[in-house]
């Protein structure tokens, strides 16, 4: 008669151990994407470069890797300090990263840049009220 005996399995993943994470994995950890659907298709798109190089979501980041992320104009240049699989609250997510200061100041002059043109553009009065659609018609409809 043959004993059978159970072994057990870690719950965390083998790159994690090994102070590896996947990229993808970790742009959602650090909270630079709200799901890993939308940093894998950033990362597939080539918003995101690892020390100057393109790469596929698995690539494995570690701490000291130079990580390059761009969002719409926005752009980060930011090093990893330290790996964590899972999502924790903002203040722990911003452990695991410094930004170069070259990025900050630019990041904030494009914010800068942002909030005067939304300052001197004219706003639109919003929805036309029955009145002023009517006008319009009759505007549109004259011979």
């Amino acid at each position: 008669m043959t004993t059978w005996t159970r072994t057990e399995r870690t719950a965390t993943a083998p790159d994690a151990d090994a102070g590896r994470l996947r990229i993808d994995k970790w742009l959602w950890a650090a909270r630079f994407y709200k799901t890993r659907s939308l940093a894998t298709a950033a990362v597939e798109a080539g918003q995101v470069r690892v020390d100057g190089a393109r790469v596929r979501a698995s690539r494995a980041v570690r701490a000291g890797n130079l990580v390059e992320v761009r969002k719409g104009s926005f752009a980060w240049t930011i090093e990893v300090l330290a790996v964590d699989e899972r999502r924790g609250s903002a203040t722990a997510a911003a452990a695991l990263y410094r930004e170069r200061d070259d990025s900050r100041t630019a990041r904030e002059e494009e914010q800068a840049r942002r909030r005067a043109a939304a300052a001197s553009a004219p706003l639109l009065p919003g929805r036309p009220t029955k009145r002023d659609r009517r006008k319009l018609e009759d505007f549109l409809n004259e011979p």
